[in-house]
């Protein structure tokens, strides 16, 4: 059976630093599930949720969604691990 729209919002508002609006913009970007997320990894994800909300997203989710990752809080995530996410997303190294 194939997961709804809140479905997905709902599990994926399960990780932390993911709330239900975080969670609503990943289903509406297409991410569908915790393994999506693991799959393309944070800074893809965060690509593809400024695509379909490019005035309402900032840099604290893509720590948000590293966060999860990691089950981390975002606001502890290394200097260094956001320099690199910073690097990925604007293209560099």
């Amino acid at each position: 059976m194939e997961a709804t729209g809140s479905q997905t919002a709902a599990a994926l508002s399960k990780l932390r630093n993911i709330g239900p609006k975080s969670a609503r913009m990943l289903a509406a970007a297409g991410i569908d599930s915790i393994e999506a997320l693991r799959t393309l990894g944070a800074a893809e994800v965060y690509r593809r949720v400024r695509l379909t909300n490019p005035d309402g997203v900032s840099r604290n989710m893509l720590w948000a969604l590293q966060g999860a990752l990691m089950d981390m809080d975002w606001r502890d995530l290394p200097d260094e691990i956001k320099a690199a996410l910073q690097a990925e997303i604007e293209g560099g190294p």
